[in-house]
Parts: structure tokens; sequence; C-alpha cells
């Protein structure tokens, strides 16, 4: 290359578990017993949790936090972490936030989500830590914010959203 910068061949591999039986046990567990199922190992996580580097670390009662160690994979054309993976990693913090507040047989999916993007994220910054809260749980929709703190404790993001509650089959 003219620039200076050699050109590096990287690799990673993602493996990942049947998401099936994770599937077929939700309808039987509340929202907080299927979270802590995964958490424990006798559920799979979910795929996408293997692709983004990201894990379930707790869940309590309203609240869902979750780990993500970044790296150059998730780079956009600027050189910075893509904010679709922060996006990603609230809003599976606000989801399973609002999972933990849900009986059994009920599930949910997102309506919205507003996501304020405070400073860059780079493969040093992590891991990162997203902690979601659910602000006000219902029946039919349930709201819940979440922050996205880095290794240093700094906010790098922020995000609030609404979530459709519904009976699964």
């Amino acid at each position: 290359m003219t620039d200076g910068h050699s050109q590096t061949e990287r690799q990673r591999m993602i493996t990942w578990q049947d998401p099936a039986d994770g599937v077929a046990a939700m309808p039987s567990m509340s929202g907080l017993e299927y979270l802590r199922s995964m958490m424990g190992n006798t559920l799979p996580p979910p795929p996408m949790n293997h692709l983004m580097n990201m894990t379930l670390v707790e869940a309590g009662q309203g609240t869902a936090t979750f780990t993500c160690q970044p790296d150059e994979s998730h780079y956009n054309p600027l050189g910075t972490v893509h904010g679709g993976l922060v996006c990603t990693l609230l809003d599976s913090a606000l989801g399973c936030a609002v999972q933990t507040t849900l009986p059994q047989g009920m599930g949910y999916t997102s309506i919205e989500i507003k996501v304020n993007y405070l400073r860059p994220v780079h493969a040093g910054s992590g891991p990162l830590t997203c902690v979601g809260v659910v602000t006000k749980p219902g029946n039919r929709v349930a709201f819940a914010d979440g922050t996205v703190k880095d290794a240093k404790g700094k906010v790098v993001a922020t995000a609030s959203g609404s979530l459709l509650v519904f009976p699964i089959a």
C-alpha cells in the first residue's frame, strides 16, 4: 500500500450452539428463570451473543447487565467501533431487562430504541458494560433505559426504548 500500512489478514471464528433448545424452553419459564438458565449454561445463549462478543452477566428483577469486548472486526470505515454494535448491546440489555419482569408464557420485541452516542469506542475501550433497567413494566408495552460504559467507567452511550409484550406459543 502506498500509505505505509501493511495489509494483514485477520480472522475470527464464531461458534455457537443450536438455539432451538432455548427457544423451546422459553414458554415454560418466567423471563428471569430463562435468563438465569442461560447464565448458568443450562440453556445456550443466542448466537448473536457470540457474533458480537457479548455476554449476559447479571439479571435481576427489572435489570439486565451485559459485557462486550469490542475488537477490530467491529470497526466502521472511520476506524472506530460501529455504532450498530453499541446499539445492539443496548437493545439486548433493554430487552432482557423487560424479559426479567415477564411471567411464564410471555415474550417481547423492541418497538423503538433511541440511542445517544457520547464518545467513540475502539478495540481498546473494552470491556464495555451495558446495564438495562425497566422504567415502566407493562402488560402490552414496557419501557426501559440503558447505559454503556467503557473499561474506564466513562459513559459512551445511553438509550431509551419501548418494547411490545405478547403471549408466546
